[in-house]
Parts: C-alpha cells; structure tokens; sequence
C-alpha cells in the first residue's frame, strides 16, 4: 500500500486532502498541532509542531517504525491568514509565519527524501498561494512566505535530479473552506470559472501530481484559482 504524509491534516484543504487520499487507497499519515474530528478521522494521526524541527524528526521516525516507507508528502500546513502591516509585525510574528509556512515544509521534505529512500517513486507536493506574485496591502510577510515555497519547489527538483522524486507546488486562489452556501453571488461573478474554489479542486490536482505515471510533471507551480489572477482589474 501507498503511503501519503499530509500536513494541517485537521481542517480545511488538509481535512479534504486526507478523505479524498484515504479513498483513493493511500494509506495517510496526519500531522498537525490539533487531532482531527473523529468524523473526519481516516488517517493515522501523529501530533506535531512543524515549527519545531525535533517533532517532525519524531514523526517521521515513528513513520518510518510503523510502515517503512513512504511514497508522497504533501506540505499543506500553514498560517492562512496573516495580514499585518511591516510596521507593526514584531519577531515573534515572523518567525510563527515563516517557521509554520516555510521552515516546517523544508524540513518535512529533507525527512521525506530519507525515508523514501529505496522506493521506485515518490511525490512531494508543496501548497502554496497565488499570494507569492499577487496580493494586498499589509500581507508581505504571508505572501514572501510563499514565494518561498515555490522557490524551494524550483530548486529541489533539481536537487533531486538521479532520484525517483518529483517536485511540484499548488498555489490556490480563494478557496472557501466552510460555509460556502453563504458566499455572495460577486464573490463568484470574480472568477472566470464562475465560482469560487473549494477544498476538492485543490485534493484533486494533489491526488493527480501523486499518481506514480506523472513523472514527467516536475518542478511545476500549478495555480488553481478558477482564472482570477489573469483579469486585468483596469
């Protein structure tokens, strides 16, 4: 059997991620600060702290004890909204963002590449955000965060080059997580897909990139926004 490693597994686009991975026959792995709810509960749940790099080296210790290996990791875990102004951001802020977005998705990779090591593929996904080249007043921090994220992407995939990992990023646009029913009718009018995104269309392009055939998508930042970020706005 597969195995999938998916950060934030607790809620939102983790929670969806983790449901539509266990259906598809992956044996997945949860890492998060909170359990998720036991309605929600189809993985192996390990608590863990990305920004401290010993829990994501336990973790993925007790990973490799209990399965062996592992073939996907998807770096979902982040600080989703976070929009204070340079001016105002003290050092305990900066390094919660860059420590959650940034500093845990390298390091859940670097265990990730040992733990695969021997396997005939493996898969890491990093998510991102349309927010590393298009954003608002005050969220730099979140958004440099990001761009973060694809610059590692772009990186190791090279880095990795004589393994059997491939290396890609999702940057989504708006997707609503909950209480999509109550969303105004211009929320959706913005898109030129006509809707703004759910949980699902970001799980299916990760359920995608996971697939052992699509070894030839490679260090690529699939943006999934439904076209947004290609109207013009003058």
């Amino acid at each position: 059997m597969q195995t999938c490693i998916i950060t934030g597994c607790s809620k939102g686009i983790g929670c969806d991620m983790v449901k539509r991975f266990a259906e598809s026959g992956y044996r997945v792995v949860g890492l998060d600060i909170s359990e998720p709810d036991v309605a929600n509960h189809c993985c192996q749940f390990i608590r863990c702290d990305i920004r401290k790099i010993q829990d994501i080296i336990s973790a993925f210790y007790e990973i490799n004890e209990r399965y062996g290996a592992c073939h996907a990791l998807v770096n979902n875990a982040g600080v989703t909204k976070f929009n204070k102004g340079i001016c105002d951001v003290n050092e305990s802020d900066y390094l919660n963002v860059i420590d959650t977005n940034l500093k845990g998705a390298y390091f859940c990779a670097k265990e990730f590449i040992k733990l695969n090591k021997g396997q005939d593929y493996g898969r890491i996904i990093n998510i991102a955000s349309t927010r590393f080249h298009q954003n608002e007043k005050d969220w730099e921090l979140y958004g440099m965060s990001k761009g973060g994220i694809v610059s590692m992407t772009n990186s190791l995939c090279v880095s990795l080059q004589g393994t059997p990992i491939t290396v890609n990023c999702i940057s989504p646009g708006y997707i609503k997580t909950e209480d999509y029913e109550g969303l105004d009718q211009s929320e959706h009018d913005i898109h030129p897909s006509n809707r703004v995104g759910r949980p699902q269309d970001i799980s299916n392009v990760c359920l995608f990139l996971a697939e052992k055939d699509n070894d030839f998508i490679n260090g690529a930042n699939i943006i999934v926004d439904g076209g947004v970020t290609k109207r013009m706005i003058y």
